[in-house]
């Protein structure tokens, strides 16, 4: 079996997108994270994916609601992204959110957001697979997407099309 250094450092190589998981418990404060393990699943049903780390306080609460909202993130938010990486941090402070018609927090700013419905959980070794249906979401016309690439944040570089 792969050691988990070398497997970790051979799946950096994978250019990833950023989202934020976020969600308002029926009772309580909102609750987030960061993920970058998530992708689309199916048209038809419109389903995503996405992986949390099992004993996850935000976890724990997407159980219990059984709803959440996944915000896709622009480049403009690097220091967003990394408050929601570390545990403890003040993630919902000093920045303009919005509410889906779910009532989940998102940022007023994101490039998108999805409403979503859990449909199953999967235990994957330290992880939770979670499958969900998307209920609503919008796009907006912004900025390129935040990308996470070898450990750390880096940027696209737009080139002309094959052929011109």
């Amino acid at each position: 079996m792969l050691e988990k250094h070398p497997f970790r450092d051979i799946l950096g190589r994978f250019a990833t997108g950023v989202v934020l998981l976020t969600l308002q418990p029926p009772r309580g404060v909102p609750m987030g994270m960061a993920v970058n393990s998530f992708t689309s699943v199916s048209l038809e049903p419109p389903l995503i994916s996405l992986c949390v780390r099992t004993g996850s306080p935000t976890l724990t609460a997407l159980l219990r609601s059984d709803a959440f909202a996944v915000s896709i993130l622009g480049e403009q938010h690097e220091e967003l992204c990394r408050s929601f990486s570390t545990p403890g941090a003040e993630r919902f402070s000093g920045r303009e959110w919005a509410r889906t018609p779910a009532g989940h927090p998102v940022p007023g700013d994101a490039l998108a957001w999805l409403d979503c419905r859990v449909s199953a959980v999967h235990p994957a070794g330290d992880h939770e697979l979670v499958v969900a249906e998307t209920v609503d979401g919008d796009a907006a016309e912004r900025n390129a997407p935040l990308v996470f690439h070898r450990g750390r944040f880096t940027k696209l570089i737009c080139e002309s099309p094959v052929g011109n």
